[in-house]
């Protein structure tokens, strides 16, 4: 006998297979139950295509009048470039509705939910909720503050180094880990590094897997140091790249690289550098939802100590470097106290071959000194 949350994982299992490809929008799936019997089902593809409940009610073998239909996320209940979803499923007759998460969306909070209570349809609420909403926390961040989610990425030796002492950082980690950052990669709006990245190694930071799209890509390059046969600036029907600067950039420079259709954007300084905050707020009003830190020690302590950083991912390789002059994934002047350290939540560790994975959040740090 099949239970609601048998049911409900397979709708978080369709709704996953949009990983990366519904942005802005979450990632939602659907389930129609009748007499036991699965009868339809669908997942949301694509911004601006078909939500989840439309496609499953399309697919469905029999009439859904009288059934139940399980989704990841609250329907929605306004019009925007579909029809509320809410409305479809009283139109249908549905006599009950099993939803994982509420939607934070401020357009629906509630009242697709409530839309559907007043049509007499039975609601559950919460079934899977915590897998729901780790599904969707990039559109949960996102709808609710406006500004990307932001995931830290880096590959580490056992003692804690990203490179040698003469910068060499290829490879650390096993190629089945490197294609697992890629699909990553594949899966955010954009990657964002500093300009002693591209200095240094002069990436790409295009995805190169197939049936993944590639991130926009951002640096930051408080000077304009970036030079103009950079791998970032090639590929733009690929990858579009945006450079974050200041006032203190050449302007020449600057009009140069608008010349060769690179987006050029100047804004606030701190502490030396490209303001952190200020870019995650221009990067949301362009609609990039999500950010892969890929950069170095510095740029990630800057990151954190701008308090953007919401996640890491961190491949750990079983090597060992050693040396003062190794570089380290966090640099900077570190916390004076221990009760200044950044905290770490919901850690969960995995193997890739021989390399170990971490996934886990940041918590709310304390103190603003580092």
């Amino acid at each position: 006998m099949y239970t609601d949350t048998d049911y409900m994982k397979k709708a978080l299992k369709l709704a996953e297979k949009a990983r990366g490809q519904t942005s802005p929008n979450p990632l939602v799936g659907a389930v129609i139950v009748k007499d036991g019997r699965i009868i339809g089902e669908g997942y949301h593809h694509k911004a601006g295509e078909a939500h989840a409940e439309v496609l499953a009610v399309r697919s469905a073998k029999e009439s859904v009048k009288g059934a139940t239909i399980y989704v990841t996320l609250e329907p929605c209940s306004h019009v925007g470039r579909t029809p509320p979803c809410a409305d479809l499923l009283v139109k249908e007759q549905f006599k009950r509705v099993v939803i994982a998460a509420k939607d934070p969306n401020p357009l629906v909070a509630g009242r697709g939910i409530k839309r559907l209570e007043e049509a007499g349809i039975d609601v559950t609420t919460g079934v899977l909720e915590a897998e729901s909403l780790k599904l969707n926390e990039v559109f949960n961040h996102y709808i609710t503050t406006g500004r990307p989610y932001v995931v830290m990425k880096y590959a580490m030796t056992l003692d804690g180094k990203i490179a040698t002492k003469s910068g060499e950082s290829q490879w650390i980690s096993s190629e089945s880990s490197r294609i697992h950052a890629h699909k990553l990669r594949g899966t955010l709006s954009a990657i964002m590094v500093g300009i002693n990245t591209v200095l240094a190694d002069d990436p790409r930071l295009t995805c190169r897997l197939e049936d993944y799209s590639s991130p926009t890509r951002l640096i930051l390059d408080s000077r304009l140091q970036i030079p103009f046969d950079a791998a970032v600036l090639k590929e733009q029907d690929t990858a579009k790249t945006l450079i974050f600067t200041t006032e203190k950039a050449d302007s020449s420079k600057r009009q140069h690289l608008q010349s060769m259709g690179i987006e050029v954007i100047v804004t606030a300084e701190r502490d030396g550098q490209v303001d952190l905050q200020k870019v995650l707020q221009l990067s949301g009003t362009r609609g990039i939802d999500s950010i892969l830190l890929e950069g170095g020690g510095t740029l990630n302590a800057s990151a954190l100590k701008a308090k953007v950083v919401n996640k890491l991912h961190i491949y750990l390789a079983p090597k060992l470097l050693g040396g003062d002059k190794a570089l380290y994934p966090v640099r900077g002047e570190g916390v004076q106290h221990m009760h200044e350290a950044y905290g770490i939540s919901n850690m969960e560790v995995s193997r890739i071959e021989e390399d170990v994975f971490i996934e886990a959040y940041i918590k709310e740090r304390r103190s603003d000194a580092y």
